[in-house]
């Protein structure tokens, strides 16, 4: 056997999952519905996928209007909770979310975090990701956030 093989094979057999098989005869697990909210051309704000009672609800991106970094983030903070509410969720459902900032600056970081904790607090919360990108859809956007969120029914 080649050695590149031998290493790929116990790379593999080191890896270990807790998930299990899906019965080839079971169509309850693998039946799932899709709800599109608020659908508008080419997308929509939201997506609902339910399957055996837990909602995951991906949150496309949401913008923000305003003057400066720190008012177009806390507008798109608002856009991100009324669609979150529009979908029968709050931020507290939201397990991962990325903010998106064209031409970020590190100075930004303080004003991220201050206005995070006072919107959306600073406990238990998300997975988060910070991107700095050059543009975004619009040349007037300069922060964009999108979400997930799980809800058990």
């Amino acid at each position: 056997m080649k050695p590149y093989l031998v290493i790929i094979l116990l790379i593999c057999l080191s890896c270990k999952t807790d998930s299990q098989p899906i019965p080839e005869n079971s169509t309850e697990s693998r039946t799932f519905s899709k709800t599109h909210v608020d659908p508008r051309q080419g997308y929509s704000e939201a997506v609902i996928v339910e399957n055996n009672g837990v909602q995951t609800i991906y949150i496309s991106g949401q913008v923000g209007e305003g003057e400066d970094f720190e008012a177009q983030f806390r507008d798109a903070i608002s856009n991100l909770l009324k669609t979150l509410e529009n979908t029968g969720a709050t931020f507290k459902n939201v397990v991962k979310y990325s903010t998106f900032v064209v031409n970020y600056q590190p100075e930004y970081l303080d004003t991220f975090r201050a206005v995070r904790k006072e919107l959306l607090g600073d406990t238990d919360m998300p997975a988060s990701t910070l991107v700095g990108v050059e543009t975004l859809g619009a040349p007037s956007w300069g922060v964009e956030i999108e979400a997930i969120a799980v809800i058990k029914n």
